[in-house]
Order: C-alpha cells, then structure tokens, then sequence
C-alpha cells in the first residue's frame, strides 16, 4: 500500500485534467462480461484523509481504513457508512480470518495484529528476530490460519526513527498460531499488495517498485515455490474474483486474467487508487478506496474473500 507522503507528492504533480477527462471505464473484448461498461464507479463519500485496507467479513460487510485518522469504517451490505474504530495503531492493511477478527498490518509500531468483533486488539507479530519491521504493509490469511504479509520501508511522519532496522524489504510467512515470521520472499525490491487464492495453492505478490507481480505456489509446509512473472505492473492493494481475475490498483483498478493478459481498465477519479475487495450481499460489488474517498461498482463477477 502506497505511503500516505507518496499521495500528496503525486497530487502535486500530476495533472487533474488528465483524470476528470478520462472515461470512466475503458472495456476490452477479452472482459467477458465482467460489468456493464456503460455504468460508472459510484462515489459513496469522500469525507476521508487516505482511504486503505478494504477487506469483507462473511456477512458481505466492507471494512476499510483511514489511516492518517487512525480509524477503520465499515460500509454495511445495507449501504450504511460508519466509523467502526478510533485508535487501531495506524492499521493500514487488512484482511478477515475464519473466526471474524480482522487482521491488521499496523504500522504505529510496526506490527501484525488482530482486532476481535468486540474491538480488542491483540498483537500478533512485533518484530523479525528481535529487530523492529519495516512497516506491515498488506496482510493474505490462508484457508488453514496461516498468513502471509508484506513488510516494505515508507517512512511515516509519526514515526520517530529515520531508517529501516532491516537491510531488505521482504514478504513474511506466520504459520497458525505462531508469533515468530519467516522471511519468505527476500528478492523484491518493494512488495506490497498480496493476495491468494481460495484453494490456499497459490499466492501473488506485487513489486510495486519493480512494477512486477509474481505467483507462487504454497508448500504444504507454506513455503514458496514455482516464482513466475505473471504481469509487469505492481500494485498497491489486490484481489481477485470467481474466475481466477487479478485486480491490482495503483492508477485506478487494472484487470488481469489467471494467464497475465490484461482484460479491463476502470478508472477512478481519484489521483491514488489504494486497495479494493467484493462486498455486498452476494459479494458481487467491487468496493474501492482511492484517495480520499470510496467508490462501488457493481460486479457481473463475485469476489473469492
């Protein structure tokens, strides 16, 4: 996920026209009916600072963060908009597990947490071989419990150290019910969006850095293996649907089929495009977080989370 201090530096620089003259959807004739293309991302609020961590409970329920507010928000299957939570250590990344505590990367003091239905935060993860993390970045929970979370350096105005405590910035495995993370994946430059699929097999990493994003397969002892280049584009935030797509933020949402063939573009009107998952009912309306504000758009596809 993007640092908050890289959205206003793009603001300043890129120009506005650029993105209110753009079409709101451009398809393409590999989409397969993904969404009605005459229809636009609809604006739900943007009464935000920067909108992060979108993740759905089992309900259908959106949860999102804004994380130079310290809150998270839930966007209701009713379309009801409230404020969740105050003061979740600057949760930025999210991701439910099976027993309905939202995971969270919580970059105040560099940690992987959980926060229970009844707002307990309880820590997960504190440091790597007793040096402090870079920064939990985005977080995928495994159908077993086990997760897999990014840890990428963006230095944070409320933080008071200067510098990394870690030489590389590297994606960490924690097997259930551990408190101790192996360095998994230590050859990116800057890994940021993760997500895996449903069946547990394989899980993709995003280069954001390298503008790169990769698959492995997942071991049955978690570990990686198989590293293909799927797309060269990173991402900040990712998820997928039914089918197997790939969508990857950044400058709006980018589709890729399980191939790596780019299938639609949806543009957002918003400089940053930060994350997104299927919420709603039937899961079947993509939610966005994008700078300052939240968008849907409604799916012909349901998400896998």
């Amino acid at each position: 996920m993007k640092k908050i201090a890289a959205y206003f530096l793009f603001i300043a620089v890129c120009a506005m026209p650029f993105w209110s003259s753009a079409k709101a959807i451009i398809d393409t004739p590999q989409t397969g009916g993904l969404y009605d293309v005459s229809e636009k991302p609809k604006l739900i609020s943007n009464q935000f600072s920067f909108t992060e961590g979108a993740s759905v409970d089992k309900k259908g329920n959106v949860f999102f963060t804004d994380q130079p507010n310290n809150r998270i928000w839930e966007y209701d299957v009713n379309g009801k908009l409230s404020l969740w939570m105050e003061n979740t250590e600057r949760s930025n990344g999210t991701y439910f597990d099976s027993k309905g505590n939202l995971i969270s990367c919580a970059d105040e003091h560099d940690k992987l947490i959980y926060i229970s239905p009844k707002k307990k935060i309880t820590i997960l993860v504190s440091n790597f071989e007793g040096h402090m993390l870079n920064g939990p970045n985005d977080v995928w929970v495994a159908p077993n419990g086990d997760m897999y979370f990014t840890d990428p350096y963006y230095q944070r105005d409320y933080w008071e150290r200067k510098k990394p405590d870690l030489a590389s910035q590297d994606v960490y495995y924690l097997p259930k019910g551990s408190s101790k993370p192996i360095d998994m994946i230590s050859d990116l430059k800057q890994p940021n969006g993760i997500v895996g699929t449903p069946d547990g097999k394989y899980l993709y990493v995003a280069d954001i850095k390298a503008n790169k994003t990769y698959k492995y397969a997942i071991a049955s002892d978690g570990k990686l293996t198989d590293k293909q280049l799927v797309f060269e584009q990173g991402s900040d935030g990712m998820t997928l649907d039914g089918r197997g797509n790939i969508y990857v933020t950044g400058k709006g949402v980018t589709v890729y089929n399980p191939s790596g063939v780019k299938i639609a573009h949806i543009d957002i009107p918003e400089p940053w495009t930060a994350n997104l998952c299927f919420g709603g009912k039937n899961k079947n309306d993509l939610f966005i977080t994008a700078s300052k504000a939240i968008y849907i758009l409604h799916m012909k596809v349901k998400g896998v989370e």
